[in-house]
């Protein structure tokens, strides 16, 4: 039995698969957060907390690393940990950096940080000779004015150190661009008060469809577990609106891909690692977009397991404690796994979802998730303002996206809008 230190986590569905992951692999684990509330605030409806099965719950300021490592190291001389480990983003650096100060096993601290800075990834790929789109990282307007004059329009617009699509837009012309740079010059602190870095990151626009490829890395080795395609919506953002496992690729295009991320993996240094690598599929050939040290968010770990049997999730304790994980493919009797998201198309009150019966009962659904009425909802511009979602499974071939797609149309929400006098339907 191991002892696992989770430091922070997401609230979504890996706040409860990396738990599950823990339990069922007869390990146990302490939480550590500087702000318990903000997972009190979200609890589930449908269960447990997943704090209930901590060993511990313990705070402290997980934003302030010099003031943390000190602290982590006299927690592990009384509750000596054999792995540390997270599931959010922001935290990835510190988990690292921990890691490294308890000889724990993970991958170097430098390693993650520029995995997790999109800026610094860019460079360190560039350098490797791994293909990528054409990039300027600038300070300011100005500087991006410029830089966007030598690359062309239209361009990508991104924050160097923010999730889940946030402020990422495509730009048109330099009144666009400025715009986007006004709008990350407004947000200085991210959604767990740590301040951002002051630049922006510019890229070319690749064109193509989107995939990732999920990976795991562990003692030098890395094991691509397969390939998820992805469908992209919100323009001028970039929001998932679905995705698929495995991708419905030609042979030889899944293993160029495979092979890019693999080499991106290496690239960065990565070690005792889950990945999670997107990519564009463009007329040139797949190009890194980026490169994420964690497993797959999005429920992308469950499309996985309900194919192959794999369990990224237990592979990210497995690597975080310095075992072998098990990758082994096993039949599940599921030729392909898809989901869909509902997306919110005005802002209001939320007052409802039409068509949910329905959904649920159609032959191949393996989940269906939906938002409780009485939510305040926004016209969507992150993969952050999801309503919910259907996952199908198809047992004879590649036909879940279809499905998934078919269904998620049947579900009609209805809103209240401030503007509007009654409620209209999306």
């Amino acid at each position: 039995m191991g002892h696992l230190l989770v430091v922070e986590s997401w609230v979504g569905s890996m706040s409860r698969l990396l738990p599950r992951a823990i339990r069922e692999g007869g390990h146990e684990f302490s939480f550590l957060t500087r702000d318990l509330h903000h997972y009190l605030r979200s609890a589930p409806a449908d269960g447990p907390h997943p704090l209930l099965a901590a060993r511990n719950v313990v705070t402290a300021d997980t934003n302030d690393t010099d003031t943390l490592l000190p602290l982590v190291e006299r927690l592990h001389e009384v509750l000596a940990f054999d792995g540390v480990v997270s599931s959010c983003d922001y935290y990835l650096p510190a988990v690292a950096r921990i890691a490294e100060r308890l000889g724990l096993p993970g991958p170097t601290a430098t390693a993650v940080e520029d995995a997790c800075r999109k800026d610094r990834t860019r460079r360190v790929l560039a350098a490797a000779g791994v293909p990528g789109p054409r990039f300027a990282v600038c300070a300011g307007t100005a500087r991006a004015a410029a830089a966007a004059r030598e690359i062309g329009y239209p361009l990508v617009v991104k924050p160097v150190d923010l999730c889940a699509g946030m402020l990422v837009r495509r730009v048109d012309d330099e009144r666009e661009l400025d715009r986007a740079c006004r709008e990350l010059e407004g947000f200085p602190v991210n959604a767990r008060g740590q301040r951002r870095a002051p630049v922006l990151l510019l890229e070319e626009l690749l064109t193509g469809p989107e995939i990732s490829v999920e990976t795991v890395t562990h003692e030098g080795a890395t094991h691509v577990v397969g390939i998820t395609d992805k469908s992209i919506g919100g323009s001028p953002a970039f929001i998932e609106t679905g995705h698929m496992f495995p991708a419905d690729l030609a042979p030889a295009l899944a293993a160029e891909a495979a092979d890019s991320a693999v080499r991106a993996v290496e690239a960065l240094g990565l070690d005792h690692v889950v990945c999670h690598t997107e990519l564009k599929l463009t007329p040139a050939g797949p190009r890194l977009i980026e490169v994420n040290p964690r497993p797959a968010g999005n429920r992308i770990t469950e499309l996985v397991r309900h194919v192959t049997g794999v369990d990224l999730a237990a592979a990210c304790v497995d690597v975080a404690l310095g075992r072998t994980p098990d990758l082994a493919v096993r039949p599940t009797g599921v030729r392909s796994a898809a989901i869909a998201f509902l997306l919110p198309e005005a802002a209001g009150t939320l007052t409802g979802i039409d068509g949910a019966d329905q959904v649920r009962g159609q032959p191949g659904v393996l989940e269906l998730t939906l938002a409780e009425p009485g939510r305040t909802v926004r016209a969507a511009t992150s993969n952050n303002e999801y309503l919910g979602h259907v996952m199908t499974a198809d047992t004879q071939g590649p036909g879940a996206r279809r499905a998934a797609e078919r269904l998620l149309a049947a579900l009609r929400p209805s809103y209240e809008c401030p503007d509007l006098p009654a409620a209209v339907h999306a």
